[in-house]
Formats: C-alpha cells, sequence, structure tokens
C-alpha cells in the first residue's frame, strides 16, 4: 500500500512540475517572442536583399558557390559593410579584382545585409566611435611596416602581381578602412586584433587621413612617391632640353 501511495506521489509531483513550467512559459514567452519579432525585422529585410542579390555567387546557405564567390560563413558584418560600401559587392563580372564603384544600396539596406549576415554566418563586427583619435606617428610607422609594400607611403596605391592592384586609399572611409584591416579583402592580409590592437588601427587611420589632407609642398604631388619620381622628373626634363639644345645648335652651324 505504502508503495502505491508514493508513485501517486510521485506522478502528482511530476504533474505540479509540468503545470508550473507551463505557467512559468506563458508568462515569460509572451515578452521573449516580441523581442525576437523586432529584433529579425531588419534581418528578415536583408535576407531578402541577399536573396535578390547576393544567392547566385554566394549560395542560399552562405556556403558559397565553386568558380562564382566565396562562402560568407565568419566573415562578419564588417566584410559586408566593406564590399558593399565601397561598391565592390555585387560584382558585375569576374575579374582579377573587384574594383570599386557606387553602391547600389542604400545605408539602411546595408545595415539590413549586415545584420543577415552577422546573425547566420558571425564574424568580426565594425567599431562605433572616433576611428582617429589613435597616436599619428605610431600610425605613420604601423602604416609603413604593414601596409606601404603595397598602398604606397601616403595610400596612393601600387601594382601587383597577376593583373592585381593594391587600392588607392584617397576616397576611403574611416570605417572601410578599418573593415578592410578586419577582414583582409582580397590579397590583403587579416590584421585581426591579434596582429593589430584596435587602438593601432586607429593610429593607422589618423595617419591615412591625415596625410591625405596635406597639401603638396612642390603643388603637384606626383604619385607622392619621393625622390623616385622627381628624380624621373628631372632626369626627363633634365636630359629633354639638352637634348633641345643641342639640336638647336647644330642646326644654327
Amino acid at each position: 500500500m505504502s508503495k502505491h501511495r508514493r508513485r501517486l506521489a510521485n506522478v502528482a509531483g511530476l504533474m505540479t512540475a509540468l503545470v508550473l513550467t507551463g505557467a512559468l512559459y506563458s508568462v515569460f514567452a509572451p515578452a521573449q517572442a516580441a523581442d525576437d519579432t523586432s529584433e529579425s525585422a531588419a534581418e528578415a529585410a536583408g535576407r531578402e536583399l541577399y536573396q535578390r542579390s547576393c544567392i547566385t555567387c554566394h549560395g542560399s546557405n552562405l556556403e558559397g558557390v565553386p568558380n562564382r564567390g566565396p562562402s560568407l560563413i565568419g566573415v562578419g558584418a564588417a566584410s559586408v559593410y566593406f564590399q558593399v560600401h565601397t561598391g565592390r559587392m555585387p560584382l558585375v563580372r569576374q575579374e582579377a579584382d573587384a574594383h570599386t564603384k557606387p553602391t547600389i544600396f542604400s545605408d539602411e539596406q546595408i545595415d539590413q545585409l549586415m545584420e543577415y549576415i552577422q546573425t547566420n554566418g558571425g564574424g568580426p563586427t565594425l567599431p562605433s566611435g572616433d576611428l582617429r583619435d589613435g597616436d599619428l606617428a605610431e600610425g605613420g610607422e604601423l602604416f609603413r611596416l604593414n601596409c606601404a609594400s603595397c598602398h604606397n607611403f601616403v595610400g596612393e596605391g601600387g601594382a601587383l602581381s597577376s593583373g592585381k592592384a593594391a587600392p588607392s586609399l584617397k576616397d576611403a572611409s574611416d570605417l572601410e578602412i578599418y573593415g578592410a584591416m578586419l577582414t583582409g579583402p582580397e590579397n590583403m592580409p587579416v590584421f585581426g586584433d591579434n596582429q593589430l590592437t584596435p587602438d593601432e588601427k586607429r593610429s593607422i587611420i589618423n595617419y591615412v587621413q591625415t596625410i591625405k589632407e596635406q597639401a603638396d609642398p612642390g603643388g603637384a604631388g606626383i604619385g607622392r612617391i619621393g625622390p623616385v619620381s622627381e628624380g624621373l622628373v628631372i632626369w626627363v626634363v633634365g636630359i629633354g632640353a639638352l637634348l633641345f639644345g643641342v639640336f638647336w645648335m647644330g642646326s644654327k652651324a
């Protein structure tokens, strides 16, 4: 008899626990559902944009398509911002480089794409706040050490191998430069926070944006690569003037 009572007590306890669980869920679930709905609005809009403009090359699940486009899993909102805000994506045609062009998306649509990719693929996100509050001198040193070999000492860009080129940073915004360092587009290496700290990235941005605003003392930048271009111009102009003088004197003789 006691065993039968214990079984009934256990069943009653289990039923009570289930009822309490259901009651608690009914209390808290509506608020949570409302939060999920508000959070997914941007994601839903981003999904629609993705399916209309990106799915052909990057796949239905961000997995990428062979010989068309890479996987977007792990690239994060930072990569989406850089590629889409600079007009590199959507890609017009397959080439050695993805060239910049006017973007076809508004800032709101870019934010929606970022939300969709970030939520479903994860990866690095963009920072907020002033991105030029780093140390200028340190930024110049870091830029020359890590970036100048491809982008020129003042960010003018330069040719690479296999028909590729490092782009000029003349029109690059703070967020675009930060996103590029964080994600490493095309031939550029990834400078994660272990390679360059957020403060060091801000220092580099401060240097790049400061040097762009400085005037050229001679009046013409000539690529702003210093004595190389200046020496070439002097050599060509000087030799040209000497040859002109020689031919002129010869014609008078």
